[in-house]
Order: C-alpha cells, then sequence, then structure tokens
C-alpha cells in the first residue's frame, strides 16, 4: 500500500489549486493512505534557501503568485481572487491545528481541508479567525469547538512543530510537497508523476551534483 505525506500549509495556493485533483488520484488508487502533515512554510522556504516573499522582485512575485495562480486556477476550475489574500500574512497555527485535529478525530479532513484553503482563496476569508473557522466547522457538520479547542492544545501543536521540522530535515521547498514512499515531489504541478509513483515508484536517484558554494 502506497502511503502519501502531504506537506502544506493551511493558506497554500497551490496547495489549494491541487487538492482536489490529489484527492481525485488518491481515489484512483484504492488502499492509498494519505497523510495531512500541515505545517509552518516560512520556516520551510528559509531553511530550503528561499526568499520571503518581500526579498522576492516584482517579476518574479507577479509571475509565481499571480500570473501562474490564474493559469492554473483556470485550468483546475478552481475559483480565486484577483490580488493577494487580505489576511495572507495571519498565523497559521489555528487552521494547521483544526485540520490536524480533526485528521487525529477521524473525521473528513479532506473535505475540512479544502474548505479552509478554498476559504482563503475564492472568498478572501481570514482563516486565523475562530469565529469564521467555528462556521466553516459548523457547515461541515462537525463539532466547532471540539476541534477549536484540539487545535490549541499542546499534542496538536507539537504535531505542527514535527511536520515544520521533518519537512526541513527531508528539504523539501514548500507547499504542497507531496512525498510517496518516501520520493518526494514539490508542487501540485507534479501531481501526474505522483500518480504515476503510486503504481510504479520511480527508479531510485543516483544524480550527484558537486557542492554548491
Amino acid at each position: 500500500m502506497a502511503r502519501i505525506d502531504y506537506f502544506y500549509s493551511a493558506h497554500s495556493a497551490y496547495a489549494y489549486l491541487g487538492a482536489q485533483e490529489l484527492y481525485r488520484i488518491c481515489a484512483a488508487h484504492p488502499g492509498t493512505e494519505m497523510v495531512h502533515r500541515p505545517m509552518l512554510l516560512s520556516p520551510v522556504v528559509e531553511a530550503a534557501g528561499g526568499l520571503s516573499f518581500a526579498a522576492r522582485s516584482q517579476a518574479h512575485v507577479d509571475y509565481f503568485f499571480g500570473r501562474e495562480i490564474e493559469r492554473w486556477a483556470e485550468w483546475r476550475g478552481a475559483p480565486v481572487i484577483d490580488h493577494r489574500p487580505t489576511y495572507h500574512d495571519n498565523p497559521l497555527d489555528l487552521p494547521n491545528g483544526v485540520i490536524i485535529a480533526a485528521q487525529r478525530a477521524g473525521l473528513d479532513v479532506n473535505t475540512l481541508s479544502f474548505a479552509i484553503l478554498q476559504a482563503h482563496w475564492r472568498d478572501d476569508a481570514d482563516i486565523a479567525d475562530p469565529g469564521l473557522l467555528h462556521r466553516l466547522i459548523a457547515t461541515l457538520g462537525m463539532d466547532p469547538n471540539a476541534l477549536l479547542a484540539a487545535a490549541r492544545s499542546e499534542p496538536v501543536l507539537a504535531e505542527q512543530a514535527a511536520n515544520t521540522q521533518e519537512a526541513i530535515d527531508r528539504a523539501l521547498f514548500g507547499s504542497p510537497s507531496y512525498v510517496v514512499d518516501g520520493d518526494p515531489f514539490y508542487g501540485q504541478d507534479r501531481l501526474d508523476l505522483v500518480a504515476r509513483a503510486l503504481t510504479q515508484p520511480f527508479r531510485p536517484g543516483t544524480w550527484r551534483n558537486p557542492a554548491v558554494g
């Protein structure tokens, strides 16, 4: 049985754009185990040598965090707003924690995770707002009080920290990253390769580069 460790943050544009395709791929490969691994994105990007949003050039931001989002949204049929979300820099502990808590409770974490991502990217909602999360969770027929309390608990916060550290240790570049039985794929534009890896794993990597720096 193949396993996908799905590393992402609750405010990730490309996690949102790839989520439904990821779920479709898993459904098409019965027996696949997918584990949501919400993480804090900034430390992962920094550890991999990436730049913060503010440190990137305008051309880079406009292309990768603008035009590419628009095109992939159209391709995936996933509605998005036409600007960087208003609350994009708010803390991720609570929305990440809600996803972790739902998974620990055996709830429909796929639906909840997508609803949070969609609220951020389609509705420009503040997913760090407990009131917004309370309403969203309730509409899905889950217990908002229980999930919000669990999201703030030490075990859930520790799991988020462990996910973040594991992403750093695995040298992942950002969100989303899909690790299929130990083989990492970065970006929702690699989902075709993820699907292939579920049925026919790629040969082990042998490429060696000279040391950088």
